[in-house]
């Protein structure tokens, strides 16, 4: 009987041995897959930002609409590839109306020029703008989720899926860059840009051409604005189950598929749009500016209201702002009268900005000044070039020089992390805004009061370079400026 029972015990242990033994493999062998997709993905990635040479590029599309232009960068460029970004466009004139849409991936937008109105249509959220009600009408005129004054220099940062839409209602062309960061963990679809239109009959154009060849480029132009190719997300719907959807009738519903609508995605707007909307007044903008500025002063103090003004109930996700204007000169983070200005614009002051991870900075360079030497340690750097002309360069970890040339308005540089970057502005200067793949991009610079060669001891610098202590102090010491350097200090600090 005791045999027997050593025998029923045994027996289970080896049943309960096998079990976790295949539990363990199973887990492993998950563990191992999903470790090698990530390996594989990195690879991948790093395939990607093997880089020989950049260039300053123009955009490489352009799409007409009936009220403006939109212009696409060549997503096939390998820096844009190693970004993981695509970069476009819109020239939107008086009365234009970009129709909403949403996209795949987090979105940046730089208003480089104009004014304008913008709505962000973000899911759950109440319409708290809302006219009143005329006597003896049950319901309102209008009511609507929040729209917000756009202005030069103003960054706009929107959520994956989120729609907007954004009208000119300005005397001058507006004029919008931005970025969609496809590469972002928010994109669950493939490193394609997808635009998904909700009204109108968008050309086949603005979708991703990523991977295709100059020939079927060709093919899908000359499909023209085929249903097949070009509607919006309604087009593809049941008429019928759209008039159900909506509890309207089919011919209603047959004009939300918009198959007859050859206006493109910027359309003209017969009469000045109307909405509601708060009217601003210069004291009421003074204001703001000042409560910005004193935010901005308390979130680098690091005192506990700046704490507050990211976490507290006032930044919900109805109310968080997506809107932070980075022209304004009082707000820079770096200045040097001789020689520019830098502003950034990150999660600190902008929140939002940490779900997006996505950062922007703003660079102003006057005559003949340097920007120092320094690589992005932790983001790539998209430079789209707002003004003036300058020299550039771009070495990669094996000291090769990927770009050397001059750049000026109008074209966008990628600078792939920790590859460094040096700017001079020509005479006329230089102005860029540049959008970063993390919310709280650093750079480290290798020239200057805060650069990594000052912070070495002198004996390192020498022999590192093969130099007597003294001309290693010269290097550290030489430079005296942080970030951006004056011409005139370089030829008044020589031995």
């Amino acid at each position: 009987m005791g045999n027997l029972s050593l025998l029923s015990l045994g027996i289970c242990c080896l049943v309960l041995l096998h079990g976790c033994a295949a539990q363990i493999e199973q887990v492993t062998t998950e563990h191992g897959s999903q470790g090698t997709r990530q390996q594989r993905l990195h690879r991948s990635k790093q395939d990607e930002c093997r880089l020989e040479r950049i260039n300053a590029v123009e955009p490489s599309r352009k799409i007409q609409s009936e009220a403006g232009t939109t212009d696409i960068w060549d997503e096939n460029d390998e820096q844009f590839q190693c970004a993981g970004v695509v970069a476009m466009r819109h020239t939107i004139q008086e009365r234009g109306l970009l129709l909403p849409q949403y996209v795949n991936g987090p979105k940046l937008i730089y208003v480089v020029q104009g004014n304008g109105v913008q709505g962000a249509v973000f899911p759950g959220c109440p319409e708290t703008f809302q006219s009143p009600s005329r006597r003896g009408e049950r319901q309102r005129e209008d009511q609507h989720q929040k729209v917000r004054q756009l202005r030069e220099g103003d960054v706009i940062a929107l959520p994956a899926g989120v729609a907007q839409w954004v009208y000119n209602n300005g005397r001058t062309p507006l004029v919008l860059v931005q970025i969609i960061d496809t590469a972002n963990p928010a994109n669950q679809l493939d490193q394609n840009h997808r635009d998904f239109f909700l009204a109108g009959n968008p050309q086949q154009d603005v979708q991703s051409l990523r991977g295709s060849s100059r020939s079927q480029r060709g093919r899908e132009s000359r499909r023209g604005l085929g249903r097949d190719n070009a509607g919006n997300i309604f087009s593809g719907l049941d008429e019928q189950m759209l008039a159900d959807a909506f509890n309207i009738n089919t011919d209603l519903a047959r004009r939300l598929r918009s198959e007859n609508d050859n206006r493109g995605i910027i359309v003209s707007v017969e009469r000045e749009l109307e909405m509601v909307t708060p009217a601003q007044s210069q004291e009421e903008e003074q204001r703001e500016r000042e409560e910005e500025r004193q935010r901005e002063f308390e979130r680098r103090r690091g005192s506990s209201s700046s704490r507050r003004t990211v976490n507290g109930v006032e930044e919900t996700f109805c109310t968080a702002r997506i809107k932070h204007n980075i022209n304004d000169p009082s707000r820079a983070d770096v200045f040097n009268p001789q020689a520019g200005r830098v502003t950034n614009i990150n999660s600190l002051n902008l929140p939002i900005l940490s779900h997006l991870r996505l950062s922007v900075q703003k660079g102003v360079l006057y005559s003949n000044a340097i920007m120092s030497p320094h690589w992005n340690m932790n983001a790539h750097s998209i430079c789209y070039f707002t003004r003036g002309s300058g020299r550039v360069q771009i070495v990669d970890e094996n000291g090769r020089t990927v770009f050397d040339g001059q750049v000026q308005e109008g074209q966008m540089l990628t600078a792939p992390q920790n590859f460094v970057v040096v700017k001079r502005a020509n005479d006329e200067g230089l102005s860029w805004v540049a959008f970063k793949t993390n919310d709280n991009a650093k750079i480290n610079q290798l020239a200057g009061r805060v650069s990594a060669i000052r912070a070495m001891p002198d004996e390192v610098v020498a022999n590192a370079f093969q130099v007597s202590r003294e001309d290693a102090r010269r290097l550290k010491e030489n430079r005296q400026e942080v970030t951006l350097f004056s011409p005139s200090s370089r030829s008044s600090s020589r031995y």
